[in-house]
């Protein structure tokens, strides 16, 4: 039995369900709305590598290492994005979650903290994991801002850690979360999204 079973997490219209080839269309469209392989400091495919993309998050869960989810609009059924269970080392129970892009149309919506909520209360709810952990590049700044604004603690920098598209070697900023300290954090996270829908 793997320690991540395929599960569909929804909440606040939005879907998460495990990610697939018939969501090949729909994250090429996802990728398309912005250009977002373009950012130098992120690894989003060019929508002609989606499916190389998809094929290789299924690699990974058949190897045990990542479980990738596809985010939809609940509603509609459109590929908003994708984010992944990574690194996931059972024998600590220990996840860390990654691997997330958003279409720029959604970003800086209620989608991301949405998402991260179904994620984070999945693994220390159901997985009872001990840790959640992320990770990104030191030139990364609104994944840095987004992972602090979750409640995660910034654990260090580790340096010459990872080569980058252009071929560059990127410093790792590593962040994590212990489940004690996650109900303040599910907290704050609920708080931001009743902020998020009154403002609307």
């Amino acid at each position: 039995m793997a320690f991540i079973e395929p599960v569909t997490l929804r909440d606040r219209g939005v879907r998460l369900e495990p990610l697939g080839l018939e969501h090949e269309a729909g994250l090429a469209a996802a990728a398309a709305d912005g250009e977002l392989w373009k950012i130098r400091v992120t690894s989003v495919p060019e929508p002609q590598e989606t499916r190389s993309y998809i094929e290789t998050a299924l690699l990974g869960r058949e190897q045990g290492h990542r479980f990738a989810f596809a985010v939809l609009d609940d509603a509609s059924g459109k590929v908003l994005g994708t984010t992944s269970y990574h690194d996931i080392v059972p024998a600590i129970r220990r996840v860390e979650i990654g691997y997330t892009w958003y279409a720029a149309s959604v970003q800086r919506s209620h989608v991301n903290t949405s998402a991260k909520l179904l994620l984070l209360a999945h693994a220390f709810g159901t997985l009872a994991c001990h840790v959640v952990g992320w990770r990104t590049d030191n030139f990364n700044f609104a994944s840095q801002r987004a992972i602090e604004r979750l409640g995660a603690k910034k654990d260090g920098v580790i340096r010459g850690h990872a080569l980058r598209r252009d071929g560059t070697i990127r410093d790792t900023v590593m962040y994590s979360m212990r489940s004690g300290e996650w109900p303040e954090a599910r907290a704050q996270l609920l708080y931001l999204l009743e902020q998020h829908a009154t403002a609307k």
